[in-house]
Parts: structure tokens; sequence; C-alpha cells
């Protein structure tokens, strides 16, 4: 999550930032590529809710922990196939020498939609109850519900006479 909020009037500018940040980041040849999934953040009267676009991520290649006590991570990788419309098998994109290219050796021209590794951090403001977190994987939407952790009780301590 930013330091400052994304919502509003800027929200639009903001992402125009995101996009051309991340399109420098992946500019060049590089074996692994980078890319940060959009989500939406919402607070509950008893947990955080986050909904984040994952199209194409398979279950198996997500992983959501805790970096510490308030703070949610989400990582993964995504990798396309391509089929032809001869019905050959499927390809993967890898990058070679000269740009991305599949296996087949098709050289793309454009390639918009996202591949490789992603992270995505979220640092909660309150305590957090890691041991209830949900979350699933629904038509390319991740949920992951975060309950609020129960707000700290006072405790009095008796004092012991010593005779």
């Amino acid at each position: 999550m930013s330091l400052f909020p994304r919502a509003g009037d800027f929200a639009p500018l903001f992402r125009l930032l995101d996009d051309y940040d991340m399109h420098r980041s992946t500019r060049g040849n590089t074996s692994i590529q980078n890319w940060a999934p959009r989500f939406d953040v919402r607070e509950a009267k008893d947990a955080y809710l986050l909904d984040g676009e994952l199209p194409g991520v398979n279950q198996k290649d997500i992983d959501i922990e805790f970096s510490d006590p308030q703070t949610l991570v989400i990582k993964g990788r995504i990798q396309r196939e391509y089929t032809s419309p001869e019905g050959g098998e499927p390809t993967t994109n890898q990058v070679q020498k000269g740009g991305l290219t599949d296996k087949d050796g098709h050289r793309f021209w454009i390639q918009e939609r996202s591949v490789g590794e992603f992270h995505r951090s979220f640092n909660f403001p309150a305590r957090v109850d890691q041991d209830n977190v949900k979350a699933s994987l629904r038509n390319g939407i991740l949920s992951v519900a975060v309950p609020k952790a129960a707000p700290p009780t006072g405790r009095k301590i008796a004092i012991e006479n010593v005779a």
C-alpha cells in the first residue's frame, strides 16, 4: 500500500504514474518481468477487505503470508500460454536474445498482458487477526478478508503482601 491514498480526484493521475513506472521497469530484455496487480482495499467495521485482479493466475501460483504482525504480502507468478488457430500445442512465453519470443520462435510485436512475478504488500493501521484470514479466487479476482484483532483489554495486577 502506498503512503499516499490513491482515491478521489487524483486516482487517474496515480494510475498513470504507476503505469509509467511499470513500463520503465520492464523495458529491456530481462529474464523475469515484474508487475503489480491492482487491488481495491476496503475497511469494514470488523475487517479489511482486499479484492485484486489476477486474470489467468492459478491458485497454486499465489502465496499469501504475513511478513510482520500488520503487513500482508501477496506474491506469485503468471506465465501465459498461447495456442494457434490450427490447434497446435500450447506454447509459453520466454525472453531470448533479441526480445520476447515463444518456444516456436514467434517474436512478439506487442505484449500488453502481464506476465512474470508479482508482489504486493499491504500494511494495516491496526492490529489484525492473522489466524482467521480467509482468501478465495474466483473468475480472476482474489478476495482476501483480514479480520481486525480485538482491542487489547486492560488487566489489573494484584500486589502481594510480602511480610
